[in-house]
């Protein structure tokens, strides 16, 4: 099993270099269900692994020019205040609450995927308004659910950001680790954190993110995204079979 976790990782760490986001809703059902640990312990680590990770493959877009810093920093804060108070809202949430939420955000994640309805749509006139209510929304459910929110942070920065499919994965990586910092910091004082083997998991992590941001310029992210979605709509499908 923990081989297996450690494979996990890898993949982890190819979804969020080549699509921008995906890595958490591989994560949380890893460690609950491979590698035995409480859903809250789960759900920190999670925030933990996908948020350093993204850091690192960001600056590969970074380099490439591919991140809207502007952007990141209005949508950004918006999502660091929701998830530290999502963070603070879990402790109301039974362990099976969370995960049946967790399981609809995965269903809502294989939506957006499979239908690629983002790509098209970055023409016209941004809106901040829009960012900061979206950049709150996700943050609370990164808070409530580990994820770090890509596959909606990505639409987003695509229709109200009004950024190209490639630019917005980049700003994605960036929003993922600042909201994923506050949520960590909002379970704290819940969980026990493993660090010893949370370092190693997210160390091969950001090999596969490393390994995923140089091949995202050779797949085409059509035929990834569908795939990917098929596999988390399994993994969901999983979840809510064991909680209800």
């Amino acid at each position: 099993m923990f081989i297996l976790s450690l494979a996990f990782a890898l993949l982890i760490g190819l979804s969020l270099g080549i699509l921008g986001g995906g890595g958490s809703t591989l994560a949380v059902p890893v460690f609950v269900y491979v590698m035995d640990y409480n859903v809250k312990t789960a759900i920190t680590m999670s925030l933990l692994v996908v948020g350093t990770t993204s850091l690192f493959g960001s600056m590969r877009y970074w380099k490439n020019g591919q991140i809207n810093f502007a952007t990141a920093f209005v949508f950004g804060p918006a999502a660091m205040m929701g998830a530290f108070l999502g963070a603070r809202l879990a402790i109301y949430f039974s362990d099976t609450a969370q995960l049946l939420l967790f399981a609809f955000v995965m269903l809502v994640s294989s939506y957006f995927m499979f239908t690629n309805k983002s790509e098209d749509l970055s023409e016209g006139k941004s809106s901040k308004a829009a960012l900061l209510t979206q950049g709150l929304f996700v943050g609370i459910l990164s808070g409530l659910v580990g994820v770090g929110g890509g596959f909606l942070i990505v639409p987003a920065l695509v229709i109200f950001g009004k950024l190209p499919m490639k630019e917005a994965a980049g700003t994605s990586l960036l929003i993922i680790a600042m909201n994923s910092t506050t949520g960590v910091l909002g379970y704290l004082d819940q969980v026990q954190i493993p660090w010893q083997f949370v370092f190693l998991f997210t160390s091969i992590a950001i090999v596969g993110i490393f390994i995923g941001s140089y091949l995202v310029n050779f797949i085409p992210q059509r035929i990834l995204k569908k795939s990917f979605a098929i596999f988390i709509l399994f993994i969901a499908m999983f979840v809510l079979y064991t909680n209800i």
